[in-house]
């Protein structure tokens, strides 16, 4: 995935949506943050913000902030959108080994009975229907990975919905797709969601295929580009 990028300073973030940046001009401009999570640290003032422009004249904030680079060096995708695309670009492309078979890719497919929708849907004519649920990784602690950053209620019904399909004879798949690039490993975060925990470990009893798969990040004088390609662990 390219994006053509600008950057700044970040002055703050507030009210999950908005974010003050100082532009290498000096002058500070307000720009949309799509991540309504924690960020914790992803989000430090003074960290360097890259940011995309839209030219929708119906944007309030034509601008959206889409990466960190922490004052240690590490690169963070904080536009939570870019999860899905990024994943969607690595199947179309089959990178993702274990995906390589399926010949037709669905979105947004209404499943479950929580009323959800799954990120995708694979189907083969000779396999099984696969249902991939999405979820971006950026939290990092003391060298270690964690999922979620924030209680999630929707995180929860998403793992009950994964547990019914497998009982079902489909195949079910959480993807943990790791945007930053300081995390080599991913677990479930119980000092912040026991309960997303303990349904994270019944979906792996119950059958539910569990990955983690890294972004690789190049900087360009003209932006960016990422690409999902490296399997991590996913610690229990």
């Amino acid at each position: 995935m390219k994006l053509q990028l600008q950057q700044g300073i970040l002055i703050q973030r507030y009210k999950r949506f908005l974010a003050d940046v100082t532009l290498t001009d000096g002058t500070t401009k307000t720009m949309h943050c799509a991540n309504t999570g924690a960020m914790t640290g992803c989000a430090t003032p003074g960290d360097t913000v890259f940011f995309s422009t839209s030219d929708n004249p119906k944007r309030k904030y034509a601008n959206s902030w889409e990466l960190t680079q922490t004052q240690n060096g590490d690169l963070i995708c904080v536009n939570t959108l870019r999860a899905n695309q990024l994943v969607e670009e690595a199947l179309t492309n089959k990178t993702l080994a274990e995906f390589i078979h399926y010949t037709h890719l669905k979105r947004e497919v209404k499943y479950g009975d929580e009323n959800s929708k799954i990120d995708f849907l694979l189907e083969h004519t000779s396999l099984p229907n696969t249902y991939i649920e999405v979820k971006s990784v950026t939290l990092l602690e003391k060298s270690q990975g964690y999922f979620p950053d924030a209680v999630t209620m929707r995180g929860q019904k998403h793992l009950r919905e994964l547990i019914t399909i497998a009982e079902q004879g489909h195949q079910a798949v959480l993807l943990f797709a790791v945007l930053h690039s300081g995390i080599n490993s991913v677990k479930a975060a119980a000092h912040i969601d026991p309960e997303y925990a303990n349904l994270l470990m019944q979906a792996k009893e119950k059958g539910v295929v569990i990955l983690a798969y890294k972004a690789k990040f190049e900087l360009t004088p003209e932006g960016s580009n990422i690409e999902l390609c490296q399997a991590v662990p996913v610690i229990y």
